[in-house]
């Protein structure tokens, strides 16, 4: 009988500092929030670095490769340098890409492409843009006449993010990103690109 009342007690005891530890986690979460929330300043210069990792594929014009052969591959960090037109929308250059594997060489689909990135609420925001596909050798896998060729085209860039943390001018977000994208080849060729992303974004605004 002792012991029975004891376990009860004791569990009692563990539930009530659950209790206490939940409340004050939950408080200090809401002051955390609100202190960002208020604190949070958008204007100026905006810099961007993203880690994380998506799929690619590629898809050839002469039948080398096609887009039933994804590949699994890491965010090689994307860049993203813009400037606040007001308190929801910047303007801005990005930089993405990713590595894909080409006929035994690594190869970066990329582009740079200018848009616009707007904050739908105090935390999510959505970016888009058009520009300039590039199509190139991984700086890592260069060889005299094999695999140094660079192509252009036109590339798509839609992508959306939550931040998840954020004090001052310093934002940390989940965001996703997908980039369509064409390359011309030498002799009317050409090459299509999808990636597709899920990354952290570390942003100073």
């Amino acid at each position: 009988m002792t012991s029975i009342k004891m376990k009860t007690i004791k569990k009692q005891i563990v539930l009530k500092m659950a209790c206490v530890a939940l409340a004050l986690s939950s408080s200090i979460t809401y002051a955390q929030n609100k202190n960002s929330e208020t604190t949070t300043q958008r204007e100026g210069f905006i810099v961007e670095f993203v880690v994380g990792g998506g799929i690619i594929s590629v898809e050839d014009s002469a039948g080398i490769q096609t887009f039933d052969e994804a590949q699994g591959a890491f965010v090689f960090p994307d860049l993203k340098l813009g400037y606040m037109l007001n308190e929801k929308l910047a303007i801005t250059v990005s930089m993405p890409g990713m590595i894909y594997e080409f006929q035994d060489n690594d190869r970066h689909f990329g582009g740079f492409v200018p848009g616009l990135q707007y904050w739908v609420k105090d935390r999510w925001w959505v970016h888009g843009g058009i520009g300039l596909a590039i199509d190139s050798p991984a700086l890592y896998d260069i060889e005299d006449h094999v695999n140094d060729d660079w192509n252009f085209g036109c590339v798509v860039k839609a992508s959306s993010g939550y931040e998840i943390y954020k004090k001052k001018n310093f934002a940390l977000n989940l965001q996703a990103n997908v980039l369509l994208g064409r390359a011309f080849l030498d002799g009317d060729a050409h090459r299509d690109a999808v990636t597709c992303n899920i990354g952290f974004g570390f942003s100073w605004l």
